[in-house]
């Protein structure tokens, strides 16, 4: 079984792109609140970055903003990333399926 559950805030604004396919496609970090404290006593953050397709992608950049809360809940795949002047390497993303609005970054008035 691979899914995974996360809630966190966006980092960035998304912003759609489009593929060569004509694919419609978005990337967004989720800063995530680890729920202990580190030996100073404060709280750490992991950030996660996701990948979302089609409408999900379209959907996401129409209504999500830096800052806003969400959950989402997608699958993690692995994909092998080649470049010029590096050798092969293999990387993990999390591919959003489901996402779920959960507030918005209040207005600093």
């Amino acid at each position: 079984m691979n899914n995974v559950i996360l809630i966190g805030r966006i980092v960035r604004t998304p912003e759609l792109r489009e593929t060569e396919n004509k694919n419609k496609v978005t990337n967004m970090t989720l800063a995530i609140t680890r729920q202990f404290k580190n030996s100073k006593g404060e709280y750490e953050s992991d950030f996660i970055d996701c990948t979302l397709w089609k409408g999900i992608a379209e959907t996401a950049v129409k209504y999500c903003k830096q800052g806003d809360l969400v959950a989402i809940k997608g699958r993690l795949q692995s994909m092998m990333i080649e470049k010029e002047n590096i050798p092969k390497m293999s990387v993990m993303q999390l591919l959003v399926e489901n996402l779920l609005f959960l507030c918005k970054k209040k207005e600093i008035e």
